[in-house]
C-alpha cells in the first residue's frame, strides 16, 4: 500500500501553523459550514430507532434517492437502481473487491485523480493503470473497471457529454464496468458538469454503469458519511448482497436525515453562494501572487501551479501559514501543481488572501 499521503504533510503543518496569525488550512476538502437545521432536525427526530436498519435503505430513502438522480442527474427512475454507502470513500475503496476484481485484473484510473482508486484496486490485488486515453490501454483485455471523475478531484476539469459517451461505448463493447465519482456534480462554475447516467451519455441504458455521489460537499455531512450509488440495478443488487454480508449498513438516523437533504435544494444554494464567494477571492489573490490556475472550472478546489516542484510551492505557502496539497498526492503528473480547497471559514480565505497579495 502506498504511504497515507496527508502524513507526509505533517511538517509543511507544522511550518504553517507557527504563522503568527495562525495556519489556514485549505489542505483538505473538509466542511465547515453549520450542518442545516433541516437536516439535524431529521437526524434528531429518527435518533430512537434501536432496531437494524436496512442495508438496502430505508422505502423514504430509495424513493429519494430515485427522485434526486431522476432530478438531477437525468436519469430513468424505472430502470436505475440505487444503494446508500457509508459515505462514498468507503464505496470506492471497496469497489474492486465487492465486483470480485483481483490478480490479473486491470483497474483504470485517470492520470491525476482521487489517490483512493488506487488504494481500492490495490486493496483487491489487481493491477493500476493511469490512462486518460482509451487508445493509451492498447488491446488488453483485462480490464474490468475505469474510473471517471467530473468534476475532477483534484483539477476540476469537466469532462463533455460526448467524451463520457466514448468511454461508455468503449466499455460497453468490453463488458467493463464504469465508475463514475460524481460527488462534486453540483458544483459546477465555468462549466455545467453532465453525469453518466444522463441520457445524453447513457441513452437511457444503465448497464455496467455506476455513479457515486456523495452528501458530504453539498449539504455539509461529511461527518454523517452520507453517500450513495447509482446505475445498473443488476450491479446494484451484487453490491447489496456482498453489503448485507459484510454489515456494511447506513445507521437509520443517518438515512433520515439524507432524506431530508436530498428533498430540499434550498440550502445546496446557499452553500453554493458561499463556496462561490470563497472560490472568487482565492482565485483573485492566487492569480495576482503569480500563479497559473488549471481547469479549476468545477468542485471545491483550484489547481494552481508556479511551475516548479509541488513541494517547493507547498512550503512557500506554509512559510505564509497557508497549507495546501501538493499535486504528487494525486499522481506523478500533478507534481508541479497544488491543490488549494475552498474550505475555510470566511474569515480564514480572506486571511490566505491578504498573505498572498502582500507577498
Amino acid at each position: 500500500m502506498p504511504d497515507f499521503p496527508w502524513d507526509l504533510l505533517e511538517p509543511a503543518k507544522a511550518l504553517a501553523g507557527r504563522h503568527p496569525d495562525g495556519i489556514v488550512d485549505l489542505s483538505v476538502g473538509t466542511p465547515v459550514d453549520p450542518v442545516p437545521a433541516l437536516i439535524q432536525a431529521a437526524l434528531s427526530a429518527a435518533s430512537d430507532t434501536p432496531g437494524y436498519p436496512l442495508t438496502a435503505g430505508s422505502p423514504a430513502l430509495r424513493a429519494a434517492l430515485t427522485g434526486w438522480v431522476a432530478r438531477a442527474c437525468g436519469a430513468d427512475p424505472e430502470g436505475v437502481g440505487v444503494l446508500p454507502t457509508i459515505g462514498s470513500k468507503e464505496l470506492v475503496a471497496w469497489l474492486p473487491t465487492l465486483l470480485g476484481i483481483g490478480p490479473g485484473d486491470v483497474v483504470v484510473i485517470p492520470q491525476v485523480c482521487y489517490p483512493t482508486y488506487e488504494v481500492g484496486a490495490r486493496l483487491a490485488g489487481a493491477e493500476v493503470v493511469r490512462a486518460d486515453s482509451l487508445t493509451a490501454l492498447g488491446p488488453t483485455s483485462r480490464v474490468r473497471l475505469i474510473w471517471v471523475n467530473s468534476p475532477s478531484n483534484p483539477t476540476g476539469r469537466v469532462l463533455p457529454p460526448a467524451h463520457l459517451r466514448k468511454i461508455v461505448d468503449w466499455a460497453r463493447e468490453r463488458g467493463v464496468v464504469v465508475a463514475s465519482d460524481e460527488c462534486y456534480l453540483s458544483l459546477g462554475w465555468e462549466e455545467t458538469p453532465t453525469s453518466v447516467l444522463s441520457a445524453e451519455v447513457a441513452g437511457g441504458n444503465y448497464t455496467n454503469l455506476l455513479a457515486v455521489h456523495s452528501l458530504s460537499k453539498r449539504s455539509n455531512l461529511a461527518g454523517y458519511r452520507a453517500g450513495f450509488v447509482a446505475g445498473d440495478r443488476g450491479l446494484v443488487g451484487e453490491l447489496l448482497a456482498v453489503r448485507k454480508h459484510a454489515g456494511m449498513i447506513l445507521p437509520a438516523p443517518v438515512q433520515a436525515a439524507m432524506v431530508a437533504a436530498l428533498g430540499d435544494e434550498e440550502h445546496v444554494t446557499e452553500q453554493r453562494v458561499r463556496y462561490a464567494a470563497r472560490r472568487e477571492v482565492l482565485r483573485d489573490a492566487l492569480t495576482k501572487a503569480g500563479f497559473t490556475l488549471g481547469h479549476s472550472e468545477a468542485g471545491l478546489y483550484l489547481w494552481a501551479s508556479r511551475d516548479e516542484d509541488c513541494w517547493t510551492t507547498v512550503n512557500w505557502l506554509a512559510e505564509r501559514g497557508i497549507l495546501v496539497a501538493p499535486g504528487d498526492f494525486y499522481g506523478p503528473t500533478g507534481n508541479r501543481h497544488v491543490r488549494v480547497a475552498l474550505t475555510a471559514t470566511d474569515e480564514r480565505v480572506a486571511a490566505a488572501a491578504d498573505r498572498l497579495t502582500a507577498s
